[in-house]
């Protein structure tokens, strides 16, 4: 093939892609990160006190699955000995204490959140633990119903909470990222492409815009605080469905008032200004950056009565976005003199046009890898954060709220040691990944 024909049908994502393969650290980073997502959408099915399947009384029963759909499933069978009905309620059900004709129990037999009262006060993994039978006989436990990594004070197992503390530190890194990409790459592509003099607009249009931008944030997180809660406590897709409809009535609040800014006002209001975008957004950035980070995450942590989980993700995701707004500058300021650019701009096409179509495919690579270390970031500040006790609430149990269980008593070392090695597995694979991004992204590296 020849040189020219080599060069027509060259694909930077294609080659990206092979780079990436070539480094073997961050291809098995990226397979152990595709089994931590496997873990977390699976977890309901891995560590469940309910089975997979049973068998009870003649009647085929699916309780794991049953209440993936719906948590208060209930159904009602005939006790053979009374003749009476008896009413089963799947999430509170005491499944190891019926008669279960067969069963498949899930591969850890336990709930988060559920303790297990003949296993309390730090029962260690190689400890004697104990099980109640049917017949209502305390026995040593089978190796089925052994806590393999121990217990926590009130007898919650600690093998259920990392399996579904992967969901929730999962959870944290990408959608708090998600919210500071999607803060940093508007504010870094808008300072970028017009700098402070190649935006003009009248003072009543600025005014109103910077007006609209707060009461957008206020209406579309603050205000439906509520609603993304209730969307997340019902399961990752509701709870991305509220924060993709919150961050659309953002944008819509802007819009109108941006629209309203339009109307032509007589006197002071009407003149022509140029609005300084790049000498906004960049000090916004270095009074961010000035102030210590966790430190800020912690005050305002602090300050709002109520702790939840979509309220941490925002916290981390609006305090994270100048590194992803000062690369994504950095690329538009580099972009915006090429030639294909000024052409877009001599051909009449709108700013807007520009930007999305033509800039921003091409300034967005540097950013993945900066996404990449912040999903890192944000999993640590979470763990920390519910280290310190002020990150999610107490019933939600997460790789940093198990560490925080271990400070209260120092021999329980089961309590310390995996969450410890689950978070640095997972901080460890995101790096990993960043950097295989950004040698495989960096053009100077190109062969």
């Amino acid at each position: 093939m020849s040189e020219e024909k080599k060069e027509k049908d060259f694909s930077f994502k294609k080659y990206a892609w092979k780079q990436f393969k070539k480094n073997k650290a961050a291809m098995v980073s990226m397979y152990i990160l595709l089994f931590l997502v496997f873990t977390a959408l699976s977890a309901h099915f891995i560590a469940n006190d309910q089975p997979l399947y049973a068998k009870y009384r003649g009647n085929s029963y699916y309780p794991a699955f049953q209440t993936y759909f719906n948590s208060a499933k209930t159904d009602s069978t005939i006790n053979p000995l009374t003749g009476n009905w008896e009413k089963l309620q799947f999430d509170i059900t005491d499944w190891k204490q019926l008669e279960l004709e067969s069963v498949v129990w899930c591969p850890i037999p336990y709930s988060p959140e559920k303790p297990d009262r003949y296993n309390r006060e730090y029962v260690a993994p190689t400890d004697q633990q104990y099980y109640k039978n049917t017949n209502g006989e305390i026995v040593p436990a089978p190796k089925k119903f052994r806590h393999h990594m121990g217990t926590d004070a009130i007898g919650r197992d600690v093998a259920a909470g990392l399996i579904h503390g992967t969901k929730v530190s999962l959870l944290v890194g990408i959608l708090s990222m998600g919210i500071a990409a999607s803060i940093g790459i508007i504010l870094g592509a808008l300072a970028g492409f017009y700098g402070d003099k190649n935006l003009i607009a009248t003072r009543f249009r600025y005014y109103m815009t910077i007006l609209g931008v707060i009461m957008g944030f206020f209406y579309a997180f603050i205000a439906r605080n509520i609603a993304l809660t209730e969307g997340f406590n019902e399961g990752m897709g509701a709870g991305i469905l509220a924060l993709l409809v919150s961050m659309l009535l953002f944008f819509v609040v802007v819009f109108i008032f941006n629209t309203i800014g339009r109307i032509n006002l007589p006197g002071f209001l009407n003149k022509q200004v140029t609005v300084p975008v790049d000498s906004i957004v960049s000090r916004g950035i270095e009074i961010l950056n000035s102030m210590p980070n966790l430190l800020l995450i912690i005050t305002i942590s602090a300050i709002m009565k109520e702790r939840s989980l979509v309220i941490l993700m925002v916290i981390i995701g609006i305090t994270s976005w100048t590194g992803i707004a000062r690369f994504t500058r950095a690329e538009f300021l580099k972009i915006r003199e090429l030639e294909f650019l000024q052409a877009a701009k001599a051909l009449g096409y709108s700013d807007r046009r520009t930007m999305l179509k033509h800039a921003l495919p091409n300034g967005l690579a540097p950013v993945f890898v900066s996404i990449a270390f912040g999903i890192a970031s944000a999993i640590l500040v979470e763990s920390g954060l519910s280290f310190l006790g002020i990150g999610v609430p107490d019933e939600s149990v997460t790789w940093g709220s198990l560490l925080s269980l271990g400070r209260q008593e120092f021999e329980a070392w089961w309590l310390v040691m995996f969450p410890g090695i689950a978070i640095f597995i997972t901080i460890t694979v995101y790096n990993l990944i960043g950097e295989g991004l950004r040698d495989a992204l960096d053009p100077k590296l190109k062969q």
